[in-house]
């Protein structure tokens, strides 16, 4: 008898590398012909200053996940959603991160698919129709999820402590002082959960 599950891994601690870590995880997860699917977010950043963030799928697209207001916005007469000083692109996130969740969760593959979700935080949970994909997702057998969530800090995020508190769940704290030496335990613990 074989259980199979979904296994998200989370990395923590913004600003040390977690989405280095993640596209250095994946290259090799791809180069070593592993089936791999998901996105990421990248900063954006003009003349010194990180002015949004970029959701980038593994399959190259890229679009605007959040970007920082200006004072001349005007919002009057559509919904937005803030995070701090960015206002968050919720239509151009919804458009390049669902069709790649479904394309995962139905993938046809024998061996499993590892779907890439860098990351679950404030900006992404704004997307009701993303919390469900992502829900989908971990209760898929054939998908291995590699994530980032944030560290706890204020509010909790529901989905993120619901995932946080699953049995299925390995969790990596990343720090800069791990950061260059965890990857080949990531490895290991992808490869572990494709078996």
């Amino acid at each position: 008898c074989c259980v199979l599950f979904s296994l998200f891994f989370f990395f923590f601690f913004l600003g040390v590398g977690k989405t280095t870590l993640i596209q250095k995880v994946s290259q090799a997860l791809k180069s070593s012909g592993v089936p791999i699917d998901g996105f990421y977010t990248q900063e954006v950043r003009e003349g010194g200053r990180r002015t949004g963030f970029d959701v980038v799928t593994l399959s190259g697209n890229r679009g605007p996940l959040s970007r920082v207001s200006s004072s001349s916005d005007s919002s009057a007469s559509r919904r937005e959603y803030r995070v701090g000083q960015y206002v968050v692109d919720l239509v151009s996130f919804e458009q390049l991160v669902l069709p790649t969740l479904r394309n995962v969760n139905h993938g046809g593959d024998t061996e499993k698919t590892i779907c890439v979700i860098d990351e679950i935080g404030k900006m992404e949970l704004f997307s009701q129709a993303f919390i469900q994909a992502v829900r989908q997702t971990l209760a898929g057998s054939g998908t291995v999820v590699l994530g980032t969530i944030p560290i706890p800090k204020g509010k909790p995020l529901d989905l993120v402590e619901e995932i946080r508190s699953r049995k299925d769940v390995k969790v990596f704290n990343v720090s800069k002082e791990n950061r260059n030496s965890i990857l080949q335990d990531i490895l290991a613990a992808v490869e572990s959960c494709r078996k």
